[in-house]
């Protein structure tokens, strides 16, 4: 009987696990165009052009442009409360871009239910787009995300992503925009 419920409660976690993992439905359904995808990613790089030119501006310029929550998570690298963002949920197809300078940084293609509450992604649409710092402002060794362009702060990348490469990067809501593909 005991080995019963340990191997019940055993497949719960391997299932509930499983289940935070799972890929976006928009890429596991057979309708999905990778072709727009790819389009919508060339786009968005063309949009860029080969130049990253940093953005840089007072704080009175980011808090004038910002809402307070924006501020809050881009510029003083805070974290919104999970389930309570407005992307972390999307299921539209398109484009996400940093809230603070809309440098286009991770396609719908690549967003998956984590069970997080905030919007998952296991790749950005551009490696460059994306800048990395060590955080330990938990007591452990995280793997902060910013914006390449205008250094606000997106959020965490973990290991713990589905394939192909693995990764999750658990990204705020406050700190990107959308752009529906049309």
């Amino acid at each position: 009987m005991k080995n019963i419920i340990l191997f019940s409660l055993l497949s719960f976690f391997v299932m509930a696990l499983l289940y935070s993992c799972s890929p976006n439905p928009n890429v596991a359904n057979a309708n999905y165009d990778v072709k727009k995808a790819e389009a919508r990613i060339s786009a968005a790089n063309q949009s860029v052009g080969d130049t990253l030119k940093k953005v840089v501006k007072s704080e009175e310029e980011w808090k004038s442009q910002l809402t307070k929550n924006e501020f809050y998570v881009l510029r003083e690298e805070g974290t919104e409360r999970p389930f309570t963002g407005d992307l972390w949920d999307n299921k539209k197809e398109g484009v996400y871009t940093c809230a603070g300078c809309e440098l286009p940084l991770f396609d719908s293609s690549t967003k998956y239910k984590s069970g997080t509450g905030w919007p998952s992604y296991y790749q950005p649409i551009k490696e460059q787009h994306i800048g990395r710092d060590t955080d330990q402002k938990l007591g452990y060794t995280r793997n902060e995300v910013h914006c390449a362009r205008c250094g606000g702060h997106l959020g965490h990348v973990f290991k713990d992503g589905p394939a192909p490469t693995g990764l999750r990067y658990c990204i705020n809501s406050v700190s990107l925009n959308f752009e529906e593909e049309k």
